[in-house]
Parts: structure tokens; C-alpha cells; sequence
């Protein structure tokens, strides 16, 4: 994707068949300062999180690990969403790490076997279809207006369209008390998800539209990768 996504709704006055972006159908329009925001004035923060086998522990440290999830789960005052996602190995950066070394590589023997590996791995992960896993936990904070919004509103919200200026404008008021908020939430999850001996990192703006383009684009986002984007906005 080479540049910030727009949205792609056409005016109807200028156009008799209008045509309808599917970012419209999305429920958020923004991702700045490592936040989604959602059209309805709510944000979410999401974290990646590490796994631990559980088979392999003993079963005094299983009984401790369930009573330990079970404790952190009753602490908790607001809702999360635990998210496990498969995608297919992606091996592109790793590959070329190591075409950019082998280029610095004098010993043509080594220079040789490093671009045989390359071939092999390439050739591996293509044909034998290895699957990693993400484990993520969103993170959510809303505001009393989208607590209370209804059914309909919600559905005539998500394919509305583009946002009006003073819906932008409410959303950017609100942002910074709202991430507050949020903020305490994280580290409520942070700090029980690292009792259990996980490891916990916050999604970057980056991280996240590089998220949301690979889960809507699974087939394109394999041969066209994002370049940086520092900040994604649908109103626009």
C-alpha cells in the first residue's frame, strides 16, 4: 500500500453511480497514538502477548497458572476480547536479512550455502504452509454516549459514510481524556498477564494499521507490504 488509506466513498451529487468503499462498513475511522478509534467515540488499545505450553508444565504449575488466569479474570472491572489469530509464516524480512548479508560475504563456499539456505527456506515455507499465531487483548474505553447508543444507531453509523466535521471534532475532544483511561486499563492487563510469566507489547500506530491491512487484504498483503505510516484517518 503506498500511501495512507482514504476513504473512497464518491459524492452522489457528482456522480449518478456512486461508488461505496468498504471502509465504510468498518466500525473504526482512526489509528493515531498507538489507539483505534472507533466511529461511535470509543477507543481500544490491543496487546500482543506471548503463550506458554501448557502441557509441558507439571501439574502443580498448571493448578497454579488456571487459578492464576481465574484470579486475574475476576479482577477485572470492564470487559477485554482475547483474539488468537493464524495467519501463514511470513519469512520476507528474515530473507532479506539475510540477502543483504550474504552480499558482504567474501568466502564464496559460505556465499554459496547462505544462498542454498535462502532457497530452502523460501521453498519450505511455501510449500509446507507453516502457521504462526497471534495472541492479542483488546483493550476497550468508551464513552457514556456509546454505552447507551442503540442497536440501529450502531448498523446506520458503521455505513453512513464519511463523518461529518463536528463528529471529528467530538471524537478529538474526547481522545485525550478518554486515553486516560484506557491507559490504567492496560496496565491492569499488563500487570496480570506478566504474573502469569507472559510478555506483553502494546501494539504502535504502525503495528496496528499493519494489522487491520493484513487481516482485510490476507492475499494482497502477502505481495504488496505496507510502507511506514504514522497515521491512519477515514474521515478524510
Amino acid at each position: 500500500m503506498a500511501d495512507t488509506p482514504k476513504s473512497t466513498v464518491i459524492d452522489s451529487k457528482s456522480s449518478k453511480t456512486p461508488l461505496i468503499g468498504t471502509q465504510i462498513y468498518l466500525p473504526f475511522s482512526e489509528i493515531h497514538d498507538d489507539t483505534v478509534i472507533l466511529k461511535n467515540g470509543g477507543i481500544r488499545a490491543i496487546l500482543r502477548t506471548t503463550s506458554i505450553n501448557f502441557n509441558l508444565k507439571s501439574e502443580e504449575e498448571q493448578n497454579a497458572l488456571s487459578y492464576g488466569y481465574q484470579s486475574f479474570l475476576n479482577s477485572l472491572e470492564f470487559p477485554v476480547q482475547i483474539v488468537i489469530r493464524s495467519r501463514k509464516l511470513d519469512v520476507d524480512k528474515y530473507i532479506d536479512n539475510l540477502k543483504a548479508k550474504v552480499t558482504t560475504q567474501t568466502n564464496p563456499l559460505l556465499q554459496k550455502q547462505t544462498y542454498e539456505y535462502i532457497d530452502f527456506v523460501s521453498r519450505l515455507v511455501e510449500y509446507a504452509d507453516i502457521m504462526e499465531k497471534d495472541f492479542l487483548v483488546v483493550v476497550p474505553y468508551d464513552p457514556p454516549r456509546a454505552q447507551t447508543i442503540h442497536f440501529i444507531e450502531k448498523m446506520l453509523q458503521m455505513i453512513k459514510g464519511k463523518d461529518t466535521y463536528s463528529e471529528v471534532k467530538r471524537r478529538h475532544d474526547e481522545f485525550e481524556t478518554l486515553r486516560k483511561g484506557l491507559a490504567q486499563r492496560v496496565l491492569t492487563i499488563q500487570s496480570g498477564l506478566e504474573n502469569l510469566g507472559l510478555k506483553i507489547h502494546q501494539l504502535t500506530t504502525q503495528e496496528l494499521i499493519e494489522l487491520f491491512y493484513n487481516t482485510y487484504n490476507p492475499v494482497v498483503s502477502r505481495n504488496e507490504k505496507m510502507k511506514e505510516a504514522k497515521e491512519y484517518n477515514m474521515g478524510e
